[in-house]
């Protein structure tokens, strides 16, 4: 299960989506969003889909990695689509004990369900195809004018960055310390909710002590080569907008814009 979470890898490539500018691939990933909750009916779904399909195409990275990474919240999406189908209201369709699913409650649900699964694919799209270094810049400068009334932009932006830049990390330690418990007899998969959440305790404390020890090192590792926040940083790469850039932003403009006249139309 934890080799299934891939939130945070970064697949190299050298494909038009790697290509990207961080910052526009951000935007894009905003209006993605935006049009995927504006989406109403199955010819606007349809629409988002398509553009999510020509995005994975374009971006070189297996389908099979995008899937692999909605097993961790396969839980999650079932006891959403579950919620929606037993407690919509609407013209009734079957009834049992004090449940009724409704047309609406069905309709709901799979919309729901299509929902999470097109947005967690296409957010997994902007970490597979962008370093954590460059979405750290693409991060700053798109916050930069926030500077001006004193939020620390370079430290927010440097904080996500090493979020997602240890959260593999994190992953692997957890499998391996999950591996040694293994070994050693223990059972973290039979028993009640109680007794499993007990079991994690020998996980969890050497966790959390070979995080706090990785945060101490990398803090002074940045001490030593003189890091002081964002102040008088230069940088090596310099943020460059080019013609594609352009295009793929008005491409995605338009996506949302046929959106928004689809579900004005209840399409």
């Amino acid at each position: 299960m934890l080799k299934d979470i891939t939130l945070g890898q970064f697949f190299p490539g050298n494909s038009l989506a790697h290509r990207l500018d961080p910052r526009t691939k951000i935007v894009l990933t905003l209006l993605y969003i935006v049009a995927l909750f504006c989406a109403k009916w199955f010819v606007s779904y349809g629409l988002v889909a398509a553009v999510l399909l020509i995005a994975v195409k374009i971006s070189g990275v297996a389908p099979r990695a995008l899937v692999k990474g909605l097993k961790p919240i396969l839980f999650i999406i079932c006891f959403t689509a579950v919620l929606n189908l037993l407690y919509t209201p609407g013209e009734p369709l079957v009834s049992f004990w004090i449940f009724t699913i409704t047309r609406e409650g069905v309709q709901t649900a799979f919309f729901m369900i299509l929902r999470i699964v097109m947005l967690i694919m296409g957010t997994f799209l902007l970490t597979y195809t962008t370093s954590p270094i460059a979405l750290t810049d693409g991060l700053e400068t798109l916050l930069g004018p926030l500077k001006k009334i004193r939020v620390p932009v370079h430290e927010l932006a440097m904080i996500m960055s090493i979020a997602l830049r240890f959260i593999p990390t994190l992953i692997e330690e957890t499998d391996k310390i999950m591996s040694a418990q293994k070994a050693r007899g223990a059972d973290f998969e039979t028993g009640n909710i109680l007794q499993r959440a007990r079991a994690l305790v020998p996980i969890l404390v050497p966790l959390f002590i070979s995080a706090f020890r990785r945060a101490d090192e990398l803090a002074v590792a940045m001490e030593c080569r003189c890091y002081h926040g964002g102040q008088g940083r230069t940088k090596l790469r310099v943020l460059r907008c080019e013609a594609r850039d352009y295009l793929v932003l008005l491409a995605y403009c338009l996506m949302l814009a046929g959106v928004l006249v689809l579900a004005r139309f209840g399409l």
